[in-house]
């Protein structure tokens, strides 16, 4: 059986230094095409479905907070590979100046923030990040081949910078919309948890399983656990 070797990957620039590059199982080859071929086919539609709430919600931004409703941020992709994310802005416009006197504030340990009531959040902020709705534009990011439907969130840049072999390991697949620490509770779970759900996803993989993960991420949105 024809199989792909998830860890044969270039060390590229902006990953930690002294840290190895961690391996991945391989997986057969047509795992990965079929999971390519479910995130084409899955994210059309989802595109297309979800294009009024897109919509109202952009008009809603602008109608708040002015400026571009849409938001592109830099982060890590596989094999440490830099991409520009989309996302419905949900901060003022502002935001990455308010970020290091905030730091102090963040209510998960490890390299990333979080934050509860988040101030620099504009009027329709919380509402778009508890229902996910910012973060319908990454299907776009899922066509361009950046992203997949499942898989690991895309980290910072300045978070991957304080990564140790554990948590690089999470680079060695494509990032993802939803991922098993998406139905698990979110923020509510330590980096550490976050960190052991994305290292499991890698060993278990199958498109079967992230059908599986795909059907329980509706009713962990409605849900809205760990969500801000």
């Amino acid at each position: 059986m024809s199989v792909l070797q998830l860890d044969a990957l270039p060390r590229l620039e902006g990953l930690p230094q002294g840290v190895p590059f961690p391996a991945a199982p391989p997986r057969p080859r047509w795992y990965v095409s079929t999971k390519r071929a479910m995130d084409v086919v899955l994210s059309l539609g989802f595109l297309v479905a979800t294009a009024p709430i897109v919509a109202a919600a952009m008009l809603g931004i602008v109608l708040v907070s002015g400026g571009n409703p849409i938001y592109r941020q830099d982060r890590i992709g596989r094999g440490g590979r830099r991409f520009r994310m989309f996302k419905l802005r949900t901060m003022i416009r502002n935001a990455h100046e308010l970020l290091p006197e905030l730091r102090r504030f963040s209510e998960v340990d490890g390299p990333v923030f979080k934050m509860r009531d988040d101030p620099r959040l504009h009027g329709l902020g919380a509402f778009l990040r508890r229902t996910s709705i910012d973060e319908l534009p990454n299907f776009i990011n899922v066509l361009l081949g950046d992203m997949s439907i499942v898989g690991p969130r895309p980290p910072l840049p300045e978070e991957v910078a304080h990564y140790d072999e554990h948590a690089l390991r999470r680079l060695v697949v494509k990032p993802g919309i939803t991922c098993l620490w998406q139905i698990s509770g979110r923020s509510h779970l330590s980096f550490d948890e976050w960190m052991a759900l994305d290292n499991a996803y890698i060993d278990a993989w199958s498109p079967w399983y992230d059908l599986a993960i795909i059907a329980k991420t509706l009713p962990a949105v409605v849900r809205g656990v760990g969500a801000h």
